[in-house]
């Protein structure tokens, strides 16, 4: 035996060795595949069998190797044979590709990548809404240019005088009318950023289209808690967003502004480890997950009561039944103890002081109206008048592009139909059916779901059930705030939401049988038909939410508004006119006698009634009493009115000043 014979064996039993990945080494490249040397390759044990059946460690076969590699050496010479078996030298990245790898990271992440695409899809959802946005507006100039108005003047004035948030500059001299309507007051940030119509304009556009991405993502994200695969999120969160029925609230930012509904939802549930098909999960606790998902309520809460009120008593309600089960299987049903834990309950004190709060200091500016405007008061006549009956949860609005032209007669039958036309989707039903028949829901789970979209829909129906006396009256009657409610038809969004959970569990469970039935396949991937039978109940969903809204050109500001001062009444004096008017005070907020709301207060009625003879002696002394200071009359909008035959007349006489500004005459009192 010769004196290498060592490190050849040594060699041998390296060269048999394989790597950790299961991959063989490369004869090519031998030292990308060998263990480390010195110290490290001791570390690494890694045997191989001998000629007589033994087992060689192949970290000692390294340090014989090294061994008789050194002695060899010692003449001085050195062929570098053993350096091949040294392992490559480990590169370690600088800072720039560090971040990269993290930013790709997050870029790719589940949670970025739903983000991204419920904004992507609701710009092309709601086009042409981003094309001209500073001259357009969604549906019609009306409620929209009220509602853009408001975020303007609470941003405004939170900067400047926030005392005066609720005595807006709009129904002078009447106190407390930025509480006339709902505000949209968490939009208020977003208003101190520009002045004047067209920024109210660029915002109330942005701010539309961003609704209903948080919509979309908001009810993807519940629906991921609760348990559904991606596919039925997004089936859930399109469905939710989507639904035909929406599409004739286009003109009210406040019921499409739905989006933290399903997303505190979905963050509260995340905090107590809780999801529809694995329960209570201890494990899964975080507390500052729940603390988020009650500011997310307590901020769409901010929004408006119309759609905030049923929020806050389900989510009253949920916490009471939540608790109370808690409770029941921990004395009672669960064999080993499930802690809630300290933080979490402190979380949800917290945070549930903060949403009470929120809606309380809420609440009194509405109930000073109240109780200034008793008439003001939603009676059960209003009520009866905007309930839908049955077969408007059939009807598609005449915005929609796939139904629209095809429910003309059946709307024609509707008292009124911009509230009655009330259909979540006829996918949506359909989906919701299969969800009741195959699903990744259990069948008390889907009977649940069931029940809750009875009910919704019951309640959605006012007095057109049964006269409402078990479903809506009983609310109306004793839960206060709710007799504020004319339009139950609204409540819609939860059967819609409810069903849109049904299907997405039929969605989930059809995809897992796709995967299993892929498993079978070489390679195991979907083939392209079974992937797009996947994605087929979104894209349907997506299609019967097509629109054909409207998006009129907003009447431009007269340039005399730009340096008029309050206080000042502009005529013609009505609910759509006002409500342009309003839009219009944006540049300067001087205080106007108009405004426009969900009531008129009799102030405003006697108003109108007196200068409908303006300008003459009555007229202008009224108005000297109430304080106005200037009369702007709209030139253009004069036809057919008194003013047709006075606008032109001398007012020496009457004390006052007449001057043509543009497309308007301005008196000054």
């Amino acid at each position: 035996m010769s004196g290498n014979q060592p490190a050849e064996e040594a060699t041998e039993t390296i060269a048999r060795t394989t790597p950790d990945d299961g991959r063989a080494p490369d004869d090519g490249d031998p030292a990308g595949e060998a263990p480390k040397a010195g110290g490290s390759a001791g570390a690494d044990v890694t045997t191989t069998p001998d000629s007589a059946g033994t087992v060689e460690r192949a970290g000692s076969a390294t340090k014989t190797a090294e061994g008789d590699a050194s002695g060899a050496g010692e003449d001085g010479e050195s062929d570098g044979r053993w350096a091949a078996f040294s392992p490559a030298g480990e590169t370690v990245a600088g800072r720039a590709r560090r971040v990269g790898q993290r930013v790709g990271r997050i870029l790719a992440h589940e949670w970025t990548l739903a983000a991204l695409g419920s904004a992507l899809v609701a710009v092309l959802m709601t086009w042409p809404t981003l094309r001209y946005p500073r001259y357009t507006i969604p549906q019609d100039t009306w409620d929209p240019t009220l509602q853009a108005w408001q975020m303007a003047w609470s941003g405004h004035i939170l900067r400047t005088d926030p005392a005066q948030l609720w005595h807006s500059n709009t129904f002078f001299p009447e106190p407390w009318s930025f509480a006339f309507s709902d505000t949209l007051l968490g939009y208020a940030p977003l208003g101190m950023l520009g002045t004047g119509p067209e920024a109210a304009l660029l915002r109330y556009n942005i701010l539309f289209v961003l609704a209903h991405a948080l919509a979309t993502f908001g009810a993807y994200a519940l629906a991921r808690q609760l348990g559904a695969g991606r596919i039925g999120a997004a089936v859930a969160g399109a469905s939710y967003t989507y639904a035909p029925w929406l599409l004739a609230q286009a003109g009210h930012l406040h019921v499409i502004s739905n989006g933290g509904i399903p997303l505190a939802l979905a963050m509260l549930a995340r905090g107590h480890g809780w999801s529809l098909r694995h329960g209570y999960r201890p494990e899964r606790r975080n507390a500052g997950w729940a603390l988020a998902g009650w500011l997310v309520a307590s901020w769409q809460l901010s929004l408006g009561f119309g759609i905030g009120l049923p929020f806050a008593y389900l989510l009253g309600l949920i916490v009471l039944v939540a608790g109370a089960t808690y409770l029941v299987k921990r004395i009672f049903l669960w064999p080993e103890r499930r802690p809630f834990g300290v933080r979490l309950l402190l979380a949800d004190l917290g945070g549930g002081a903060i949403f009470a709060a929120v809606g309380a200091l809420l609440a009194i500016p509405f109930f000073k109206v109240a109780e200034l405007h008793p008439y003001a008061k939603r009676s059960l006549g209003e009520v009866a008048a905007f309930s839908p009956p049955a077969d408007g949860f059939l009807i598609a609005p005449a915005e929609s592009r796939i139904w629209g032209e095809l429910h003309e007669p059946a709307r024609a039958g509707l008292p009124w139909h911009p509230e009655m036309t009330l259909i979540p989707g006829y996918v949506l039903y359909g989906l919701a059916v299969a969800g009741l028949l195959f699903s990744v829901w259990t069948l008390r789970q889907r009977l649940l779901l069931l029940g809750g979209t009875v009910l919704t829909l019951l309640l959605a129906m006012g007095t057109e059930f049964l006269g409402g006396r078990y479903t809506y009256l009983p609310l109306f009657d004793h839960l206060p705030g709710w007799d504020g409610i004319r339009t139950p038809g609204r409540l819609t969004l939860w059967t819609t939401l409810l069903l849109g959970l049904l299907a997405a569990g039929a969605v989930t469970a059809f995809a897992a049988r796709v995967r299993e039935l892929a498993a079978h396949r070489v390679p195991p991937w979907p083939g392209p038909w079974l992937r797009l039978a996947t994605l087929l109940p979104l894209v349907l969903v997506l299609v019967e939410g097509l629109n054909v809204t409207p998006h009129p050109i907003v009447p431009p500001q007269p340039a005399a508004f730009r340096t008029l001062d309050g206080p000042l009444l502009v005529l013609p004096s009505d609910q759509g006119t006002d409500q342009h008017v309003m839009l219009w005070s944006t540049s300067r907020f001087p205080e106007v006698v108009n405004g426009g709301s969900g009531f008129t207060p009799r102030s405003q009625q006697v108003t109108r009634q007196v200068t409908a003879t303006f300008p003459d002696r009555a007229s202008v002394d009224y108005l000297r009493g109430i304080g106005v200071h200037t009369v702007v009359l709209l030139r253009d909008q004069v036809a057919g009115t008194p003013w047709q035959a006075t606008i032109d007349l001398p007012v020496d006489d009457l004390g006052i000043q007449r001057e043509d500004v543009g497309s308007v005459v301005v008196y000054r009192f």
